[in-house]
């Protein structure tokens, strides 16, 4: 894992690639090269977890064909891509996963990016077609962004702050980007950031840049997710082949020549990868964990289930509302952005211990709610799809299993498949009722925004789609980077192998939810790996915070100066009376608590910190 830098047309900027210096603190790299277009600068830092010798420094180049490439991430297959690159010819001095991509790019160009099995974002210049090539993975999990700087420059970063440090740059606000993480808590959405001039090269994109004077980046998707149900199979099969590809995908992120631990939450995702890197590494595991003592979301019941049923060494960690406080500069400082919760401090936390105990590789499951249809709203979705499709057998029995296992009441219920009996009109024009007046708290005439949320009928496999391209999956690994790398940490997502991903969205609702549980083709994979308390869970609340009480005691202070931040730098975004009678309807009670507040909060601190004017 790395940081990464290239630009072109810009002077000799060493600060950006300074800039994320705990993203690689073993190492940095800057070659300055005169082009057509202006000086073409790159720059790296490294965080060595694959030949750890300074033969793996980058930038990393080689003469026949003449490339270039300064690169972040991992490609978990590259022993295989390297023996079969050397049964065609290459040869290698380094051991190095970089090493790998340069070689796999002489040989197939842009298509050497199907062969990759792993997470990366690269800029690589290849100099006989006078361009610069930038690509990022399949899903997005390493991040890469671009700027069009003054007189036609452009620079390629791995997070934006790096772009403050280039002379001319100015942090304004895009407010449509802001309306929307406002009022629908949802970032990195779209290829528009928070930074009206930056944007971002989504997962599954890749760009090319003509190295010639005026040249704009030309972007394209390289990677799309098959078709949301395009491939079904037979229950066996499926739950077989899902349960060879996980193990599969565990093993490959073990490769590393540096320890590996696991986060684990005490869930059914975190818990099956821990489950399984167990009984593959052979010798004890690194977890760490976050606990609440004495609160309703501490998951240490089932934590200590998962650590006692496996080799594990476990480390716990205790995050508090004052420290939140303390911290929410350094926060939102790394994640170049406000955050939707405090879960982001808790994830802080978890990966700061990592680093304390020497483990700077640390597995995750960030990917799997989404694929396997694990959040509250797919039941409602697949609900609506089986009444639409008139399986009204299946649809009664899914109904009478969700109230007996979750005490759905069966109103509620009734209310939703009202809404999906409806046509598409009616549908949106109930939408568009409900959505009036939603936040006045925010300036119609400025706070427009770009989303359009799903309808709570949509059908499940649009759900599914949604959440893995836009909602949820991209601002989790947004967060999860950025919290991992302030801490010189690489996390590695067994859930996101692609093959895995195209299993589980090539079946589209089928094998999702049976009976009332979700994710139900994971926990029949799990069976006999899983500890029985953990595969057969249904109260699982998400990586959750105490927030109400943070905020209500000792953050209390933290709240008043920052909704009094965000009326006072952005007078046009907000309404300040509106904006304060919100803050203490949530604090008093009189309004139910939700993760509103918090947004304000850390858009505020965000604003901040990064000197952002509208």
């Amino acid at each position: 894992m790395c940081g990464i830098w290239a630009s072109v047309g810009l002077p000799a900027t060493r600060a950006a690639i300074a800039a994320v210096a705990h993203r690689g603190p073993d190492g940095e790299g800057w070659h300055e090269h005169d082009t057509a277009a202006g000086l073409l600068a790159l720059g790296h830092r490294r965080l060595a977890i694959v030949d750890l010798s300074a033969d793996g420094a980058q930038p990393m180049s080689r003469t026949e064909p003449r490339l270039s490439v300064v690169y972040n991430g991992e490609i978990y297959n590259h022993p295989e891509l390297r023996a079969e690159l050397e049964s065609l010819g290459h040869s290698f001095r380094t051991r190095s996963d970089t090493e790998v991509l340069l070689s796999a790019y002489a040989q197939w160009g842009e298509s050497c990016l199907d062969r990759f099995n792993g997470m990366f974002a690269f800029v690589l210049w290849d100099q006989a077609a006078n361009r610069l090539f930038a690509a990022r993975d399949r899903f997005g999990v390493k991040p890469l962004y671009f700027w069009r700087g003054p007189g036609g420059a452009v620079a390629f970063a791995s997070e934006i702050k790096q772009f403050t440090a280039v002379p001319g740059f100015v942090a304004t606000l895009d407010p449509n980007t802001a309306t929307d993480f406002l009022t629908w808590g949802v970032f990195d959405h779209s290829a528009e950031t928070l930074f009206a001039d930056v944007r971002q090269i989504r997962g599954g994109e890749c760009a090319s840049l003509s190295l010639e004077p005026g040249a704009t980046p030309a972007i394209r998707r390289w990677y799309a997710l098959p078709a949301c149900g395009s491939r079904p199979l037979p229950p066996d099969i499926a739950i077989a082949r899902f349960a060879e590809l996980m193990s599969d995908s565990v093993n490959l992120r073990l490769r590393a020549d540096v320890p590996v631990g696991s986060c684990l939450s005490g869930g059914l995702d975190s818990s099956a990868i821990v489950c399984l890197a167990a009984r593959s590494l052979g010798s004890p595991l690194t977890t760490v964990s976050a606990r609440y003592d004495g609160e309703a979301v501490d998951e240490g019941r089932f934590i200590d289930v998962v650590n006692a049923a496996v080799p594990a060494h476990p480390i716990a960690v205790h995050p508090d509302g004052a420290d939140l406080a303390a911290l929410l500069d350094r926060l939102v400082f790394h994640q170049d952005g406000p955050f939707a919760s405090t879960s982001v401090f808790a994830q802080w936390r978890v990966f700061e211990a990592a680093r304390a105990a020497g483990v700077p590789v640390m597995l995750d499951g960030q990917g799997a709610d989404e694929q396997l249809a694990g959040y509250h709203p797919a039941f409602t979705a697949y609900h609506a799809g089986l009444l639409r499709q008139g399986r009204l057998g299946t649809l009664a029995a899914e109904l009478a299993a969700q109230r007996r296992r979750h005490g759905t009441p069966a109103a509620w219920q009734a209310a939703v498949l009202l809404r999906a009996a409806l046509p598409e009109a009616g549908r949106l024009a109930l939408r568009r009722l409900r959505r009036t007046g939603r936040s006045p708290w925010l300036r119609p005439e400025t706070a427009r925004g770009r989303h359009q949320p799903l309808p709570a009928t949509a059908d499940l496999e649009r759900l599914i789609e949604s959440q893995m391209n836009e909602t949820s999956l991209p601002m989790l690994l947004h967060y999860e980077d950025r919290n991992s790398m302030a801490h010189g940490i690489e996390t590695r997502l067994p859930f996101l192998d692609y093959r895995l991903v195209e299993l589980s969205v090539g079946l589209g609702g089928q094998h999702k939810i049976v009976g009332g549980e979700t994710k139900w083709l994971l926990r029949r994979a799990m069976d006999g790996i899983l500890p029985n308390l953990i595969r057969d869970r249904q109260d699982k609340i998400g990586f959750a915070t105490p927030e109400k009480s943070w905020l209500a005691g000792p953050a209390r202070t933290l709240v008043n100066e920052m909704v009094a931040e965000a009326a006072r730098r952005f007078p046009t975004l907000f309404v300040p009376s509106a904006l304060q009678q919100l803050t203490d309807d949530m604090m008093t009670g009189r309004r139910p608590f939700d993760f509103t507040l918090w947004r304000v909060i850390s858009f505020a601190a965000w604003g901040k910190v990064f000197r952002v004017s509208l």
